[in-house]
């Protein structure tokens, strides 16, 4: 699609809530939003880098949207600007989508060729410094009507055990739980960590060992390899065919921002499906339109099993608005064009 114009700009956003996993903590997240614009139409979006997990910071990210959108103002492809800047990619492609989808006059889901209705989103505790703080926190999350809670796990394996064991206590059966250890343990800590799968009526584990480790995971039993899911070891389609050629788990979770927006994100959903494996869809802290692209995405797919799209709701100031609800834990996307998110002018 032809592209008369294009903008950059960014700021760091704030988290009302910080947070910690395995490896950092987080207090406030850098977006850098793009406009396109073509015609009487503009599409926008928003990368927001992973460094830690794709080497992406964001002088870089800000340097390959630089240049891409000189690319594109000069009539060019894009890709060469982007290449190892999976989040500036990500955030030129959402836009060219919502470009293309408002253009059409339709959600980009519908674009797409959407399979699924509302779906529910998991939201996220991360690692708190109390149980009690662990405990408040899905009471909260419970009275809003979420009901699939995502635990971080990953400094202390036995207290890890002991704080989802009281939680598994407090909700009981009104919401499903997994866990997250964002690469926090080794393969000796494997058996327990799957034997609190069954004891706890906990769904899945996601990413419990660095990918230095992948291989060990094909060694699973095919029971445990199913209810393992893949994070920061699925980057690329590339991974996505690796993974499930080796069967080393059953659940890829596929970000925007690691594999660079929802071409390749529905590339990596379309190996799973393939393979019989489940795409969850998750994100980093980011703005709404990062969601919004993710859950469009994640609709169009036939192997979507899982929604873990709540990274827009902490940050203290985001430039987008609307484009989705979330209603009962349910997301539910607008029927606007495109991605349907209004974007704030920056000033």
């Amino acid at each position: 699609m032809r592209v008369d114009a294009g903008e950059l700009w960014s700021e760091r956003a704030p988290l009302t809530r910080p947070y910690s996993i395995a490896y950092e903590t987080v207090d406030a997240v850098e977006l850098c939003y793009v406009r396109l614009v073509s015609g009487r139409h503009a599409g926008h979006g928003c990368a927001s880098p992973i460094p830690e997990v794709t080497g992406e910071d964001v002088p870089a990210c800000r340097a390959a949207l630089d240049g891409a959108l000189a690319e594109l103002r000069a009539g060019h492809d894009p890709a060469a600007a982007l290449a190892a800047r999976p989040a500036a990619a990500a955030a030129i492609d959402m836009a060219l989508h919502d470009l293309r989808a408002r253009a059409a006059g339709k959600p980009l889901a519908e674009l797409l060729g959407r399979v699924h209705g509302p779906l529910p989103t998991s939201v996220t505790i991360g690692i708190k410094p109390t149980l009690a703080e662990v405990l408040d926190e899905a009471r909260e999350f419970l009275g809003r009507g979420f009901r699939s809670i995502k635990v971080k796990i990953g400094h202390d394996l036995d207290d890890d055990l002991e704080r989802l064991a009281r939680l598994r206590e407090l909700v009981g059966a009104r919401a499903t739980l997994t866990i997250d250890a964002n690469q926090g343990f080794g393969p000796t800590d494997l058996p327990r960590l799957f034997r609190a799968l069954d004891e706890l009526d906990i769904a899945f584990l996601e990413q419990p060992m660095p990918p230095a480790f992948d291989d060990e995971c094909a060694l699973l039993a095919a029971r445990d390899r199913a209810r393992l899911a893949l994070d920061e070891s699925l980057l690329s389609p590339a991974d996505a065919r690796a993974h499930a050629a080796a069967g080393r788990a059953g659940i890829f979770n596929i970000k925007l921002m690691k594999c660079g927006g929802p071409t390749p994100a529905l590339e990596i959903a379309h190996v799973a499906r393939e393979h019989g494996l489940a795409a969850m869809w998750g994100c980093s802290d980011e703005s709404r339109l990062g969601i919004a692209a993710a859950l469009h995405a994640a609709l169009a797919s036939p192997a979507t099993r899982y929604l873990d799209l709540d990274g827009h709701l902490d940050l203290a100031r985001d430039r987008g608005r609307g484009g989705f609800e979330i209603v009962d834990g349910l997301m539910v996307p607008s029927d606007e064009p495109g991605l349907g998110v209004e974007v704030e002018a920056w000033s």
